[in-house]
């Protein structure tokens, strides 16, 4: 079945930086567009990033722009946000995640907390 395993969140001082993976299993993912959401407490979900099947195009949320970069690795089966500059606002629940057989879906998520 499709699975989605992220890692890498954790508490980080503001201006620091984490790298979070997502390891993809149970489907094909070399050819599926990947996303990481984030939700904050008491806020909506919503889209940090995205990536296309080869990697080529990527979008980014505003308040994200020149901090965050998202990558994959087809190979591996796995995609990254790295994450520089973290501010305050940036703490939340980040989710990778996969529109698949029409149906997004999503892994458990991993906690990111920026604070001094």
């Amino acid at each position: 079945q499709v699975q989605l395993m992220e890692s890498g969140g954790g508490l980080v001082e503001p201006g620091g930086s984490l790298r979070l993976s997502c390891a993809a299993s149970g489907f094909a993912f070399r050819t599926y567009t990947m996303s990481w959401y984030r939700q904050a407490p008491g806020k909506e979900r919503e889209l940090v990033a995205n990536i296309t099947y080869f990697g080529d195009t990527s979008n980014y949320a505003d308040s994200v722009m020149g901090r965050f970069t998202i990558s994959r690795d087809n190979a591996r089966n796995t995609v990254y946000l790295q994450m520089n500059s973290l501010k305050p606002d940036d703490t939340g629940l980040y989710y990778c995640s996969a529109n698949i057989f029409s149906r997004r879906r999503w892994g458990q998520g991993t906690q990111v907390t920026v604070s001094s």
